[in-house]
């Protein structure tokens, strides 16, 4: 075809590549991959009329990594009963606790069923995953977790940058996240991304603060994309707004489901499409369910 032949010559002087030793090695355009050069010179030398089909390209693949469904939310499955963490809306509402000795997210329930087998069997209280002692104190758990944030885990890292921040200290909570963020955690992403905005500890930067809010989203950070979805409703941009509230509410966050609903009423948004977003977000829910969480949460108020 005409594109398979484009696609084996270089496409500012023309010369064709090859797989043999002899022949010219075609390289493709790092950033969209749309065409190919034999060499750094004649990619500068076509920059200037490849540049917009580059640039729209580029703009694309973004997209399709940024409406992506992903499998689950950036809290990802309990690590002992392997359902999903539930979301939380407030700090009255966290449903999990992170262990200091090992960094892993551990629900209330699997928390609550440890602490049960504990006080039956008169055991001391462990971490309900690795079984280290619990903590005796404030100080300790942060050494711990310093322990943890030396050795480069990323969780460790990023809750370390979280302590940094609520006293005030901008500058090192920001080095613990950025060192985090590129460790792959998404929730530093987050926090970077407001940090920048807001300009704390920083000079505001809508560049930064816009790439580490698509990275959060991408990362599955479903408060990001709410987030995202409001600030392109600002812009009138309504198609792109109902696809993030979509892939939020599929993912369990109520706050888009109420969103979507206003939309569902306004009639931006079909019955059917509204009736399965609908079917998403409860099997989501759902999904965070199980006795042990829900003896959890009674055990809060007896």
């Amino acid at each position: 075809s005409t594109t398979d032949a484009a696609d084996e010559v270089c496409a500012s002087c023309g010369i064709a590549g090859g797989d043999g030793d002899d022949d010219t090695k075609l390289k493709r355009c790092g950033a969209c991959g749309l065409v190919r050069y034999c060499g750094l010179q004649c990619q500068k030398e076509h920059r200037p009329e490849h540049k917009s089909a580059c640039k729209k390209r580029v703009a694309e693949l973004r997209d399709e990594m940024l409406f992506k469904q992903p499998e689950s939310t950036h809290l990802g499955d309990c690590p002992i009963c392997l359902l999903p963490i539930p979301l939380a809306t407030s700090q009255h509402t966290i449903r999990y606790t992170m262990q200091s000795c090992c960094s892993k997210v551990v629900c209330d329930g699997c928390t609550h069923a440890n602490s049960l087998r504990e006080s039956e069997g008169r055991l001391p209280p462990t971490c309900p995953f690795c079984r280290t002692p619990v903590p005796h104190s404030d100080a300790e758990a942060e050494r711990n977790n310093m322990k943890r944030a030396a050795v480069n885990d990323p969780v460790a890292l990023g809750d370390a940058g979280m302590r940094r921040f609520v006293v005030g200290d901008y500058a090192r909570a920001i080095e613990y996240w950025e060192k985090a963020a590129g460790l792959g955690h998404v929730e530093s992403h987050f926090h970077l991304s407001g940090v920048y905005k807001e300009g704390r500890g920083v000079e505001t930067n809508m560049k930064k603060f816009t790439y580490h809010q698509e990275q959060a989203v991408i990362g599955g950070h479903v408060f990001a994309r709410h987030n995202l979805g409001l600030i392109e409703e600002r812009k009138g941009n309504i198609v792109r707004a109902v696809k993030h509230f979509i892939i939020a509410a599929n993912l369990g966050l109520d706050v888009s489901m109420e969103k979507l609903k206003r939309c569902y009423a306004g009639g931006v948004i079909s019955k059917e499409s509204f009736a399965a977003v609908l079917r998403a977000h409860q099997a989501a829910v759902d999904a965070t369910k199980s006795p042990q969480r829900v003896a959890a949460e009674k055990s809060k108020y007896y």
